[in-house]
């Protein structure tokens, strides 16, 4: 960043409140700064956060209310960033600063957010004219496109949530070409000429392969009924809402050890961490106190009512609930299983996949676990560095300070941009594959059939074995287990894998 400057030069919008104030606040994605002298540009960084540098002419004046219009107008819309400004600012001088300009739409919007976070009100006159204007510009963020309306600010506010929840997701290039690139379409496309057995099989095969995923996120190999009871879970989720506190709770019982079910939301301070030597810890991100869950759940309940009714893009739906509920964790265990679960349960519940059909989300996490872990950091790692905790020497964290702002108002724009990649891998490679693998069996067991009809058991080995093999049936194989078939059947039977396998026009799997 460029040096500070005495006067009208420097940090602007937020940056410059967060400074005059010493807040410790979570980096917001744009910054600016004005420069003496240049030429207005910008640079973003590898996270796609923004710092732009404006030219003199753009300076807003000294005044906090004068950087606090500066921001809502460069910076964007930070919730939880102006709850933490509204508690240090000259109150009387807000509403004065609002009051020389009602009618001007940024004024207004301050006025709104002021009352709506602190829930105290501002000495000023309901307004009786005007034409409504919306909270958030809906050109730069997913909005509610019904709002609920505020006479008193004539605001449409069209949050995504409530005070006590209200996600925030970007209208970023990336989230806008997703938005537009129809991937529900493209995996109904992909099932539409699907034999009926073959999908029915290559269901059973995605869903294990999801929840045997989602347990080794968490480095866990589930047992057998562990793992059918996942599974059975997973074919609820097209039937069922299961964003509701009875049902989590629920859901929490049936994926965990019986020995840590619980009966309500936790009641202590959690973490995610592990251990790195004999008492020491690294911790990874830290959850909300206690006694701020049930306010923080029941507003995620409510989101996910009003993502439903507005009709939000279904991935980015699916973002908001699962990783505001994963950043809350809500229970002692199981929250990272039931964070995927809800996404899936959103894909379903919106009819963004065709009924029953599952995009195994969890399986491209876990391939590219990097990209999974980066889409936690993006908002738990600068989270660690505003909360104020510290660990005994038995591991239990006490957290200090009280930063429910950040958990409230989160900024999920790169989650969503997350997870819209996740689920086009699915839809591109995990699908298409397991669909064109189980049409190549099945070519591949009529081909060998004619040559030999051997047991169900010794044909599925046979191309199992050569397919490990590259093609062909080992030596020791052969002797080994099959041994009372001929050269020439052997031969046969590899060349009949070799084909049935092979893509039928000679291009990509089918």
């Amino acid at each position: 960043m460029p040096e500070l400057t005495e006067g009208p030069g420097g940090p602007a919008g937020y940056a410059r409140l967060v400074e005059r104030y010493a807040l410790k606040a979570m980096p917001n994605w744009h910054e600016s700064f004005v420069a003496v002298g240049g030429v207005r540009r910008e640079s973003i960084g590898p996270d796609g956060s923004v710092l732009e540098i404006y030219i003199p002419v753009y300076w807003p004046g000294d005044s906090d209310f004068d950087h606090l219009e500066f921001a809502l107008k460069n910076d964007g819309t930070n919730l939880a960033l102006l709850a933490e400004i509204f508690k240090v600012i000259d109150v009387d001088g807000l509403a004065t600063f609002i009051a020389e300009a009602p009618f001007g739409k940024y004024r207004r919007r301050l006025w709104y957010l002021y009352e709506w976070l602190t829930e105290k009100r501002l000495p000023l006159d309901d307004m009786t004219s005007g034409n409504y204007i919306d909270l958030l510009p809906p050109e730069e963020y997913f909005t509610a496109p019904r709002g609920r309306r505020a006479p008193r600010q004539r605001i449409n506010d069209n949050l995504l949530g409530f005070r006590s929840f209200a996600p925030l997701v970007r209208r970023t290039p990336d989230l806008e070409t997703f938005a537009a690139a129809n991937m529900g379409e493209r995996c109904a496309a992909l099932i539409a000429d699907c034999p009926a057995d073959v999908l029915a099989r290559a269901l059973a095969y995605l869903y294990t392969k999801e929840t045997k995923s989602s347990f080794a996120i968490e480095r866990e190999e589930p047992s057998p009924d562990r793992t059918e009871r996942f599974v059975e879970l997973l074919g609820r989720a097209h039937r069922e809402n299961w964003c509701e506190k009875a049902k989590l709770v629920s859901l929490q019982n049936a994926i965990v050890d019986p020995r840590y079910r619980e009966s309500d939301y936790r009641s202590v301070q959690n973490y995610v961490g592990e251990s790195v030597s004999f008492g020491q810890e690294r911790v990874h991100h830290v959850c909300p106190r206690p006694e701020q869950v049930s306010s923080l759940m029941a507003g995620l309940i409510a989101a996910d009512g009003r993502l439903r009714e507005a009709a939000i893009h279904p991935v980015i739906h699916a973002a908001a609930i699962g990783y505001g509920f994963v950043f809350t964790h809500p229970f002692d265990d199981g929250n990272g299983r039931i964070h995927r679960f809800l996404i899936h349960n959103v894909l379903a519940i919106r009819g963004f996949t065709p009924q029953e059909i599952i995009v195994p989300v969890s399986a491209a996490m876990l391939r590219d676990p990097q990209a999974y872990d980066a889409s936690l950091e993006a908002f738990s790692r600068p989270l660690l560095e505003i909360v104020d905790y510290s660990l005994d020497a038995e591991g239990q964290m006490t957290v200090r300070s009280d930063r429910s702002e950040w958990y409230r108002f989160p900024d999920l724009t790169r989650q969503a941009e997350a997870l819209f990649r996740f689920v086009e891998q699915t839809i591109e490679r995990d699908l298409p594959e397991e669909l064109a693998f189980l049409k190549g069996y099945d070519r591949t067991k009529r081909l060998m059939q004619e040559v030999v009809d051997l047991p169900a058991r010794k044909l599925d080995l046979f191309i199992r074995l050569c397919q490990q093999n590259g093609g062909t049936l080992s030596a020791a194989k052969r002797q080994s287990q099959f041994s009372l078939l001929r050269d020439d059947e052997i031969a046969r039977l590899e060349d009949a894998v070799r084909k049935g396998f092979a893509p039928p026009d000679g291009g990509g799997p089918s």
